[in-house]
């Protein structure tokens, strides 16, 4: 995994905003700044806006010049992303655009074409979104399965991470980086994970922790609470081995639900198929890409596949529909199969046992993820989405697990819950 030379410096900026009030203008403005030989053609210029997500908004620009097909106008089309309100108190957009630019360097994401005051704008990619039920056809997750495992052999996590001495400080008693230079006061939350390349997922819960209201003697009860079940979990599965002694921690999505899954058009080479709606549904493994990085970093891949896997019931926290165990195994039989090939690693034996036990015990940690993630974005969002009650469901995931895991909800005679039920199953 060699080492990137990338700059965010080298990304093109646009000293331009993106507003929601007034959205064709302002996009207009961004695009013509970005394809000023569009100014002649503007009044076939189209946007079209994306709703799969619940965090930014999304606009596809397409200029529609008369005698181009439909393949030749999305060529040249161009994905206008503009950030939430207050998202950055979530998300470091700096790394992101540093994520997505590596990643173009690597022929994983599409090129990015500029970075605006707000927002990003980058060429888009031919191909369908994925929906939930898209993400349970085996062609696809075969596709999925393969893609990320070529993510986790084939980046390098020294492109959005560091790696802090463990115990060194400087004359002042404060914490330094590898680099000597002091810690910013993000890094600090390095005392979770001390040793562990910065940022990772658990320093970005721990920031989302600090983030919490507090402005209430509940909201400063249930914060402590968090911080208490983050440190707890941390100890855990803080040392859970990766794949490799070098993989312990890997380049990580973080975000894999389905409409960051784009599956491309089959090609002349691919098997003849069944298509519902442009998505391949036969055997053969579709070829995917991923999209929006806001939340790659460094991570165990048990914590990228349990979370995909989370991912199957949708927003809607449909646990009926979560991948069986034996599903599971085949998934991660492709993803190792796929890891080993990029890595040119011969597979030990006891490879897939191994890491389909670490996902397992990872089942719990999406649901704190994106339980505290919501607790904040219900404060700041000005999206319609009830993150409140997404908050509750999400964080009800992970507390049902801990009852599972300790007996106590065995040793009460409760049922157990829908999704550890649907987890257990063959």
């Amino acid at each position: 995994m060699g080492t990137s030379t990338h700059t965010i410096d080298a990304v093109r900026h646009i000293p331009l905003y993106y507003s929601n009030a007034d959205s064709h203008n302002s996009a207009l403005t961004l695009i013509l700044a970005l394809k000023p030989e569009w100014k002649e053609s503007q009044d076939t210029i189209e946007f079209n806006r994306f709703k799969d997500g619940i965090t930014n908004t999304l606009l596809k620009a397409t200029n529609k010049l008369p005698g181009l097909s439909q393949s030749e106008v999305d060529s040249e089309a161009i994905l206008l992303r503009a950030y939430g309100k207050d998202t950055d108190i979530l998300i470091d957009r700096e790394k992101e655009t540093l994520s997505h630019s590596f990643l173009a360097q690597n022929g994983l994401a599409p090129p990015l074409l500029a970075r605006f005051e707000n927002g990003l704008l980058y060429k888009y990619i031919q191909g369908d979104v994925c929906t939930p039920a898209d993400l349970r056809e085996r062609a696809i997750w075969r596709g999925v399965a393969r893609r990320l495992g070529e993510w986790h052999a084939t980046l390098s996590i020294s492109s959005i991470s560091k790696t802090v001495s463990l115990g060194a400080q400087n004359g002042n008693g404060h914490a330094i980086s590898s680099h000597n230079e002091p810690m910013s006061s993000n890094e600090a939350t390095s005392l979770l994970t001390p040793g562990k390349p910065l940022p990772n997922m658990w320093t970005v819960m721990q920031k989302w922790v600090h983030a919490l209201p507090t402005a209430t003697s509940a909201e400063k009860t249930r914060q402590e609470e968090l911080q208490h079940e983050l440190e707890w979990l941390f100890d855990l599965l803080g040392e859970t081995p990766g794949i490799t002694p070098e993989t312990q921690y890997v380049f990580a999505h973080c975000d894999l639900l389905s409409g960051n899954v784009i599956v491309h058009p089959p090609t002349s080479s691919t098997p003849s198929n069944n298509k519902s709606d442009g998505v391949v549904l036969t055997d053969h493994a579709a070829t995917v890409s991923f999209i929006d990085y806001e939340y790659a970093t460094a991570a165990p891949a048990s914590f990228d596949l349990s979370n995909h896997f989370a991912e199957w019931g949708g927003l809607e926290c449909d646990f009926t529909v979560l991948p069986t165990r034996s599903v599971r195994r085949a998934f991660l039989k492709e993803y190792l199969d796929s890891f080993n090939t990029h890595l040119n690693r011969s597979p030990k034996e006891t490879d897939l046992d191994e890491l389909f036990d670490q996902v397992d015990k990872f089942r719990c940690v999406p649901g704190l993820y994106w339980g505290i993630w919501a607790l904040i974005q219900a404060q700041i969002s000005l999206i319609d989405f009830d993150y409140a009650t997404y908050a509750e469901i999400r964080l009800g995931e992970y507390f049902a697990w801990k009852k599972e895991l300790s007996g106590e909800r065995k040793n009460s005679g409760e049922e157990a819950p829908v999704r550890e039920r649907r987890w257990a199953e063959e």
